[in-house]
């Protein structure tokens, strides 16, 4: 229940932050706000999260899940007030900064929880969050706009409630990274901004990095122009078109990260960057051939790739990083998915209002895109495959090998010495542990 919980967290937090971009409409006619006005409004987000997660990634590594998980719920709620009695671009602006924060704080302090409850399967959750989020936030919104009474109030009416019943599940969560001595000192310093990475890690997001970057500047085109390319290939006005595409896209980056679950991350990686260049491909041939079926089958064929890119990147990363490190390293990977997914929209909404328009903008980033997905294949081509510290196996033992290492017993004919800790296995020197999963062993190189 608890993983459930967590991952809920990353879905609600999501999902409210695509919840206001079919509203936008009806707050320029209100408010008499130009189109790069609400492109403003969502770089505004952008950097907001950024700052968050630069400033605060680290706290809960710290300072415990719960405490940083609570106060995020808390400004995402606060957030949701500000949304509520907006009365100008003002207020919209100091919404969107408040939930970037909120958003920024709690992010990899959820999904770092999920990984100290479950390795595996909280690596899986923090794959398959953020698509759900996405793409049910954007969708949801528009029905809301589309169909029900007091849209502008109702939506967040509804997300106030459901992070309330969140934050009453999180206190009844034990904790799962509880404060250690002298953590308040530790966790002011781990709030200066340091983007440095455990050397564990490096290979691996030097590998994931790009494709990370590549994907989510896939959702940020769909995202910033997928609304409008809809509405003129289907010559509708209708805002659940608009929040289609994108819906389209997260749906089914979901359905492959769930698909490429037990797949090796590198193998998955390769074939995602395929899917993107292809899709992103195929809908730029239906914009220019008016085809709105063609725009959905090319939206649906890069879904594949954002959602195998993005999994295979947090699986090829995150189960190196140690239990103090995971909070740390998940947020810098979302500062790279942040990056993809705001500086090219913030840009695409600049160019179709103030110099290209639409169709031309839609295919410059469509190229971009592609030669972003290029550079990450390269990247992968070029690197090679960093030998993991450990072999997955099913039962093995580990001993103290009598020189610093730990000699691992099981599946192999020899014993593998392997150099490091058990970090999340308090052993007495000289104990030998038999029949422990490899997964939970938690072995991370010195």
């Amino acid at each position: 229940m608890a993983l459930l919980l967590l991952g809920s967290i990353v879905v609600s937090f999501l999902a409210a932050s695509a919840a206001p971009t079919p509203m936008y409409a009806l707050y320029a006619a209100h408010w008499g706000f130009s189109p790069l006005a609400t492109t403003v409004v969502f770089g505004v987000y952008a950097l907001a999260v950024l700052a968050g997660l630069l400033i605060f990634g680290r706290l809960s590594d710290h300072a415990g899940r719960r405490p940083v998980l609570l106060a995020g719920l808390a400004g995402q709620a606060l957030a949701m007030v500000l949304f509520l009695t907006a009365s100008g671009l003002g207020t919209l602006m100091a919404a969107r900064v408040v939930q970037g924060l909120a958003a920024g704080l709690s992010l990899g302090a959820a999904g770092a929880a999920m990984l100290d409850l479950d390795r595996r399967r909280g690596a899986l959750a923090n794959s398959f969050a953020p698509g759900v989020g996405t793409g049910s936030g954007a969708l949801v919104s528009a029905f809301a706009v589309q169909y029900l009474p007091s849209p502008t109030h109702l939506i967040y009416l509804v997300l106030i409630g459901v992070f309330a019943l969140q934050a009453v599940g999180v206190l009844a969560m034990r904790e799962t990274a509880p404060a250690r001595r002298g953590a308040r000192r530790e966790a002011l310093r781990s709030m200066i901004p340091d983007i440095r990475l455990p050397a564990a890690v490096r290979a691996e997001v030097a590998i994931a990095a790009p494709v990370l970057f590549a994907v989510w500047a896939l959702a940020g085109f769909y995202a910033s122009l997928g609304p409008s390319l809809t509405a003129t290939l289907l010559h509708s006005s209708s805002v659940v078109y608009g929040g289609l595409s994108l819906f389209i896209l997260a749906g089914v980056a979901a359905t492959a990260v769930l698909a490429f679950n037990r797949a090796e991350p590198r193998p998955v990686l390769f074939l995602s960057i395929g899917a993107l260049i292809a899709g992103v491909a195929v809908t730029l041939a239906a914009d220019s051939a008016d085809s709105a079926a063609g725009f959905f089958a090319g939206t649906a064929i890069a879904g594949v790739g954002f959602g195998g890119g993005f999994q295979g990147g947090i699986r090829l990363v995150i189960p190196l990083a140690g239990e103090r490190e995971r909070a740390g390293v998940l947020s810098l990977l979302y500062v790279v998915s942040y990056l993809g997914l705001g500086v090219p929209a913030v840009v695409a909404g600049v160019l179709v209002t103030e110099v290209n328009g639409l169709l031309d903008t839609a295919r410059e980033y469509g190229v971009a895109v592609i030669v972003l997905a290029v550079l990450a294949l390269a990247g992968l081509l070029l690197t090679r495959k960093a030998e993991s510290p450990v072999q997955d196996a099913g039962s093995v033992a580990y001993a103290d090998a009598g020189d610093g290492t730990w000699a691992v017993q099981g599946d192999a004919d020899d014993d593998v010495p392997v150099p490091g800790r058990l970090e999340e296995q308090a052993l007495p020197c000289g104990a030998g542990v038999a029949g422990l999963d490899a997964d939970r062993a938690g072995i991370a190189a010195d």
